[in-house]
């Protein structure tokens, strides 16, 4: 019978080489381990041939070490100086951001911001940097034009219908009244649009950042002009509340036309107060704060009811307006007021120039203003259609587009000016801002300079070929005409002897001549080149400075404000003649000069400005027949003239005694239509040689005879070639020197 009682066989772990062949011996029974390994499971059907090795004891367990306090002590301040060590790395982290933070901000500071205009107080900021209104007069007392900006009356926010701010929010600032200053939202959007479309295409400016820019900063798009606006609207807000703000921007933000506020806008271009603009005329109005100028209702009313439309249709979007009043709006296309269009015509230049010299005088805060000038009506409107009828009929022949004439009275008074053949075509003033070379026309101080050093009109002087250093400077007609006197030199306008003047004069006395009589572009030491007028000057003082001459040597500022009034009449300022005479000149060198100019327009270059009365004066034209010149005076007046082109580009050989000394004849002719014909009555006797005649002069005389007859024979021979050969278009007869 089977016994199947018997023990299972039990595999041996280990290598089967070294099992024995006997059983093995019982091991002893070990602690169960709940995380070793599970021995696999025996085979009951499969019996060992020996029996399993005996196990190995285990190994005794390590001795305890014993407690040892130094060791824990060690350990404890090992993770503190670990704990040290990171809290140090960042305190010095902190430090260092700290110290990086402000010393970014002291940068930012001291470049940018240490020059922010202060913020004044809240009563002032209604009047802050606002310019005066000016209402000018001419000489008579009649009102020539109303100019600076126009205010109209201060409004509240509840004095005008609710959809006139509502208006300027939509196009400047929907979010005005739900963030701060500065409206982070809309710089964050404004930035992903103009990243999107690779330009600026959207700005970020808050309503208030509009209004510190406009009242404090100019409109410069540069880092500093923008951090500025953000302090000063910050400060703004500190010191206003949103509906403040609101109601300050629509008192003082610019509409172009010279027109500041919503009150004087709406008077300027429609011709009522603001209480009564209509939803139209007041999206109108909002739409031009962000371009004033170009988008000004005079100048692009097309452009500016194209965006009207974009501000109602925000308007709707938020609410402000229904749809049925944007639908009318839309058909209700506003018109202008008749006052919008005036045009001021010919007193354009001369009320640019005369509002500066007001804001001078009267300041930049000043009450509105009365100013009269002394601008003659008639000699303004004769010298403005005098330049306009020439341009207009000279333009092809000349090749010159622009002409300016100035002209004042014997005490300084600038009776005439004007700049241009066209002010709405460009208001750019030629008499007073550009500068341009004078030419021949400057030769009379380089004359006086050597007057100055004991030059005399029967003084001889020899015209030929001369060189300085690497300049030769030649005569107009190209020839030489040998020994002359000073005065045949000036009438004839000789390049070389006047070089030779100057350079007997020096550098040092003609700067200080120059700056004597009122020319202040001119270096303190000019090279030689200044003998034939290289150095720019503009007419004004170019002809202020032929008045000392008129004047016998007395310099005379000139100016174009009599005086100026409050709208309710209040003196602020009056001209009045100088309480002593300011000389720059001696007398008899001022006569000495005068006789020489009047015979250039008697028997020299300027013969076609003579119109029958004593006048003196000198033509000029500047290299390549860039400029052409003329500049005159009788007892009266002295008046400048300037043609040219504003692009220097040379003109067809027109030269100072051709078209600026017909306009000076046209001019003159009206100016003193109802003078007394007179001369100069303070001119004194030529003065006698203070020396022994020089022995020479007997042989310079015969070898300037024989010049003479030599030059008569050379133009003779000339002449008879012109006869045969055919003019030159353009070409000047050969007594119309260019200087």
């Amino acid at each position: 019978m089977n016994d199947w009682t018997l023990p299972p066989y039990k595999f041996d772990d280990k290598d089967p080489s070294k099992r024995g062949p006997g059983p093995s011996p019982a091991a002893p029974q070990q602690p169960h381990d709940p995380w070793a390994s599970e021995p696999p499971p025996r085979d009951p059907f499969k019996f060992s041939d020996s029996p399993p090795p005996p196990q190995s004891p285990p190994p005794p367990p390590p001795p305890e070490e014993p407690f040892r306090a130094d060791l824990k002590h060690h350990a404890a301040k090992k993770k503190a100086r670990k704990w040290g060590w990171i809290w140090g790395v960042l305190l010095v982290s902190f430090l260092v951001g700290v110290l990086a933070v402000g010393g970014g901000a002291a940068y930012v500071w001291f470049k940018y911001l240490k020059d922010t205009p202060p913020l004044p107080s809240r009563s002032a900021l209604f009047a802050v940097n606002r310019a005066p209104g000016i209402r000018f007069e001419d000489r008579n007392g009649q009102v020539i034009a109303t100019r600076g900006p126009r205010y109209g009356q201060r409004i509240t926010l509840g004095a005008v219908p609710n959809y006139v701010p509502q208006a300027f929010m939509a196009a400047e600032d929907r979010r005005f009244y739900q963030h701060g200053p500065i409206d982070l939202q809309g710089i964050g959007r404004a930035a992903w649009t103009n990243w999107r479309a690779g330009r600026t295409r959207q700005g970020a400016s808050t309503l208030t950042q509009q209004l510190a820019k406009g009242l404090f900063l100019t409109p410069d798009r540069v880092v500093k002009r923008k951090l500025q606006e953000m302090l000063l609207a910050w400060k703004l807000e500190q010191v206003l509340t949103k509906d403040e703000i609101l109601e300050l921007y629509l008192n003082r933000i610019y509409f172009g036309a010279g027109t500041y506020g919503v009150d004087g806008a709406s008077q300027t271009y429609f011709g009522k107060p603001a209480g009564q603009l209509t939803l139209s005329e007041a999206a109108l109005l909002a739409s031009l704060p962000k371009a004033p100028s170009r988008l000004a209702l005079t100048n692009d009313m097309e452009r500016a009811l194209a965006r009207s439309r974009l501000i109602l249709a925000n308007m709707r979007k938020e609410g402000w307006i229904t749809a049925e009043q944007e639908r009318r709006a839309l058909d209700d296309t506003p018109r202008l007021s008749p006052m919008a269009l005036q045009d001021e015509g010919d007193y354009g230049w001369v009320l640019d120039y005369a509002t500066t010299e007001a804001v001078k005088i009267a300041g930049q805060n000043a009450p509105d203003l009365v100013v009269r000038l002394t601008i003659d009506p008639l000699l303004q409107r004769e010298g403005a259609e005098v330049v306009r009828q020439t341009m207009a009929t000279e333009t092809t022949r000349s090749g010159a587009s622009q002409a300016a004439l100035l002209s004042l009275s014997a005490d300084g008074a600038i009776r005439a000016m004007v700049g241009g053949a066209s002010y709405s075509e460009s208001p750019f003033n030629r008499a007073v801002q550009a500068r341009r070379q004078p030419g021949s026309t400057f030769k009379p101080f380089i004359y006086a300079a050597a007057v100055e050093k004991g030059v005399l009109p029967t003084d001889i002087r020899v015209d030929e070929p001369v060189k300085f250093g690497d300049w030769s400077p030649e005569n107009y007609s190209g020839g030489y005409r040998g020994p002359m006197t000073v005065e045949q030199a000036l009438i004839t306008s000789t390049n070389t002897v006047a070089v030779k003047l100057g350079k007997e004069a020096g550098g040092a006395a003609i700067g200080d001549l120059v700056r004597r009589f009122g020319i202040t572009t001119l270096p303190p030491v000019p090279d030689l080149s200044v003998s034939l007028g290289s150095y720019e000057v503009n007419l004004l003082q170019l002809t202020s400075g032929f008045q000392v001459f008129q004047q016998g040597g007395v310099r005379l500022e000139p100016y174009v404000i009599e005086s100026i009034t409050t709208q309710d009449g209040r003196g602020v300022f009056q001209h009045a003649p100088p309480a002593a005479e300011r000389r720059v000149y001696d007398i008899g060198h001022a006569s000495i000069m005068v006789k020489m100019m009047k015979k250039v327009v008697s028997d020299g270059t300027a013969k076609r400005a003579a119109f029958g009365r004593p006048a003196a004066g000198k033509t000029g034209t500047s290299q390549n027949w860039r400029d052409a010149w003329f500049v005159g005076f009788t007892p009266d007046y002295v008046t400048g003239v300037w043609v040219g082109n504003d692009d220097e580009k040379p003109m067809n050989k027109v030269v100072g005694g051709d078209i600026p000394a017909s306009i000076w004849r046209r001019f003159m002719m009206t100016a003193h239509q109802t003078l007394a014909v007179r001369d100069f009555a303070w001119l004194l006797p030529d003065p006698a040689p203070q020396t022994e005649p020089d022995p020479r002069n007997g042989y310079y005389e015969t070898l300037s005879a024989e010049f003479a007859r030599a030059a008569s024979e050379l133009e003779a021979a000339a002449k008879a070639a012109e006869t045969l050969a055919p003019s030159t278009p353009g070409q000047p007869p050969p007594d119309q020197l260019p200087y």
